[in-house]
């Protein structure tokens, strides 16, 4: 039955999979965000630094400093987490360029034009006679508005995770007029004596002035609040995310795709990363104002308590193959797969063992961390373990990221050590059964070979 599921899967369902894990659209969005994560884990940290007098004596010298700087400390996350989608939009314009064979840096520059000309500045009226007198006469008022800026300014609400549809939506609108200008000859040509470099800034500038006449034209001219119709369409969409279900399905969706041998996480990433930035900026700025911290299912929370180990929870396969085996190649694979499982690298379970293509360690693969995900879900809505506030770097040990991303909560690196023990038990029946075929195997050979 398992080489019947097996053939089956091999030659129905792999093709479409791969097929899809390569469409140029999500690849490019997957490019784009994925670029951001550096920028948002290491932003994170000062975050978590920030609120370490929480979880310290308040009479050490290190928790009064880390009190009194607070502020300051929190800048880098305030314009790294608070701007994400200017980083992002840029890496997104860059990959679908490339795709096309476009200039990258041409597309990155348009998309990231898109994205700004959506984002209308606001005006900030110089001070009066009237105000001025007003603050001669009262120190606090002077110094509040010596402090604030005058001019034109660009609100920051759209600039993070809340403008990132948007800024997936017009990066896809600038790079494709950029490519239709090439195709279509509609451009400025320079001849060939002309350095590369300048003729691609002449050729580009058909699609920027089309771009820009565009996207001026629907938000400063007619005045259409994209941002805002993009908001109240989401808005379901992203509560819908935040919710038991819509967790279950992407567990098993991700699963899924890696069955075939294809990145799960990045295809369904492509997709709802968008929304587990909103869902994690939320958290993060809540937390940061000490205000009640609701949202559940943001990225850290599947990275920490559904996907210890790597996708399907392996560390716990991984465990088993190094101290329960009784096949060679099994206690080999084990010994050789158990550290990167550790720090979250489980591509020597997945093709190694193989879980790809291979019903029987397959099932246990989805079930794992659903189940994972399940009593994670619950601990969390039932206050056991803080809300994730913050993204850890993906490499840390389960317990020591679940810790960091639940701001400095002991009971998350609790909870992530039983979901390994979980992990184990569930993987353990399916492991018995394969451990005791291959070592079938392994016997008939050596009978062969005598």
């Amino acid at each position: 039955m398992f080489n019947a599921i097996t053939k089956f899967m091999d030659e129905k369902l792999s093709t479409p999979m791969a097929k899809l894990a390569e469409q140029r659209h999500l690849r490019a969005i997957r490019d784009g965000i994925i670029a951001t994560l550096p920028l948002i884990i290491v932003s994170s940290m000062f975050m978590v630094i920030a609120f370490l007098p929480n979880s310290m004596p308040q009479d050490w010298g290190i928790t009064q400093f880390i009190a009194e700087n607070q502020t300051k400390i929190l800048m880098p996350y305030r314009v790294s987490m608070y701007i994400m989608t200017l980083y992002a939009v840029f890496g997104i314009g860059y990959s679908l360029a490339n795709s096309y064979d476009l200039d990258g840096l041409s597309g990155g520059i348009l998309a990231e034009l898109a994205f700004l000309l959506t984002i209308i500045p606001s005006s900030i009226p110089a001070q009066t006679e009237a105000i001025a007198s007003l603050a001669s006469q009262n120190a606090e008022l002077a110094n509040y508005l010596s402090a604030v800026p005058t001019g034109f300014v660009l609100p920051m609400t759209n600039l993070g995770s809340a403008g990132m549809f948007i800024g997936i939506i017009v990066s896809f609108f600038a790079v494709e007029v950029y490519r239709f200008t090439q195709k279509s000859g509609f451009k400025i040509s320079m001849p060939p004596q002309v350095p590369s470099s300048v003729a691609r800034s002449f050729e580009a500038l058909t699609p920027t002035a089309i771009v820009l006449l565009a996207v001026a034209t629907v938000t400063m001219f007619i005045c259409i609040d994209v941002h805002g119709i993009i908001s109240k369409i989401i808005s379901p969409l992203i509560r819908a995310t935040d919710s038991l279900p819509s967790v279950l399905l992407i567990i098993f969706i991700t699963q899924f795709f890696w069955s075939f041998g294809i990145h799960g996480w990045s295809i369904v990433g492509s997709l709802a990363r968008p929304l587990w930035l909103v869902l994690l900026e939320e958290n993060t700025t809540n937390f940061a104002a000490h205000a009640a911290v609701t949202n559940v299912a943001a990225e850290p929370f599947y990275q920490w308590f559904v996907m210890i180990g790597g996708s399907g929870a392996t560390i716990g396969l991984a465990i088993l193959f190094a101290i329960r085996s009784r096949s060679a190649y099994c206690k080999a694979l084990g010994k050789t797969a158990i550290v990167p499982a550790i720090f979250n690298i489980n591509e020597p379970m997945i093709f190694g063992a193989p879980i790809v293509l291979n019903p029987m360690l397959i099932i246990p693969f989805i079930i794992a961390p659903m189940l994972n995900g399940l009593i994670a879900w619950f601990a969390t809505t039932m206050g056991l373990v803080n809300n994730v506030v913050a993204s850890s770097p993906w490499t840390l040990p389960g317990p020591i990221g679940a810790f960091l991303a639940c701001g400095n909560d002991w009971r998350a690196a609790v909870l992530s050590i039983v979901l390994i023990i979980l992990s184990i038990l569930i993987y353990y029946p399916f492991f018995r059964m394969y451990d005791k075929q291959l070592l079938a195997d392994e016997n008939s050979n050596e009978i062969v070979q005598d």
